[in-house]
């Protein structure tokens, strides 16, 4: 009897283990990170829930995108995202190429959006392009 619920301990532990490893591997904000430490796109957003803000990494940097919901001609929409920088001191490198980029991302999933540049991004934007 014992050696029988000793081993249903042992079955249920296993299964636990392999779950929180499921859950783990899953993890949206570990595949953020994981991205942000080798430099590459990722963008993470609940398109369902228009009140939770996306997060995406580009180059290193985290943005984070607030969404606000308005009318479309035919229906509600997210029409203003505003972005901005988790860490704006560490925002060395970035060029206006790359916020070009990240608009261009952040159109293809919501095509009705406004884009606002938070301070210090919003200054790189407005000053005009100079060609040599």
């Amino acid at each position: 009897m014992i050696v029988l619920l000793f081993r249903l301990l042992l079955l249920i532990a296993i299964a636990f283990i392999i779950y929180t490893a499921y859950k783990y591997i899953k993890n949206p904000r570990r595949k953020l990170d994981l991205a942000q430490e080798h430099q590459e796109f990722y963008f993470h957003d609940n398109k369902e829930n228009t009140k939770e803000n996306f997060l995406m990494t580009y180059k290193g940097f985290v943005f984070e995108g607030e969404k606000y919901l308005g009318t479309t001609e035919d229906s509600f929409e997210v029409v203003t995202i505003n972005v901005s920088a988790h860490n704006p001191e560490k925002l060395q490198g970035l060029e206006r190429e790359d916020l070009y980029f990240m608009e261009q991302e952040i159109l293809m999933r919501y095509p009705y959006a406004s884009i606002d540049w938070k301070y210090p991004i919003n200054r790189l934007i407005i000053r005009p392009i100079k060609n040599d």
